[in-house]
């Protein structure tokens, strides 16, 4: 079965060396955990942790759909491409329960990037497949970002 859908999740989940976290709500929902040991341009090294919503539509007030949970860390020193380890966790509807695995390159500045589906939990167990990652909306000042993803996933 191979199921294609949509969606966005939005955060301050970009922050560049220049930079200062914002927060949306009453807690921010990206943290960096470890800050590069040089002062590198592009902030190699950096590594945050993010727990963003995960949102039906662009807009963060559109319907939670559930949690975009994981950590990235700059991982070039002449580029800002970012290495991107997470789960795509749903609570709601027919995937509530269920998560999507994504790992890859995310190299920031490029208009659509691709990583890979590497698994799956509940409705995605066995899950294979890529994500398609593109900005709708950055703010340089804060950092805040918003990210339309379409998921591609076969599964059991």
């Amino acid at each position: 079965m191979a199921t294609i859908f949509p969606f966005a999740f939005s955060s301050p989940s970009i922050i560049l060396p220049s930079q200062r976290s914002t927060k949306l709500g009453k807690k921010p929902s990206a943290v960096k955990i470890a800050r590069p040991p040089n002062n590198n341009p592009y902030g190699f090294g950096a590594t945050m942790m993010m727990d963003n919503a995960l949102t039906e539509r662009l807009e963060i007030s559109s319907k939670l759909v559930g949690r975009a949970q994981g950590m990235y860390a700059l991982a070039a020193q002449e580029d800002v491409s970012l290495l991107m380890v997470m789960n795509l966790a749903f609570i709601e509807g027919t995937y509530n329960g269920s998560s999507i695995s994504v790992v890859g390159r995310n190299l920031v500045f490029d208009d659509v990037r691709e990583m890979l589906i590497v698994g799956g939990s509940g409705v995605f167990r066995f899950g294979r497949g890529y994500a398609l990652a593109h900005i709708i909306w950055f703010d340089y000042k804060t950092g805040d970002v918003t990210v339309e993803y379409n998921v591609y996933v076969s599964h059991y």
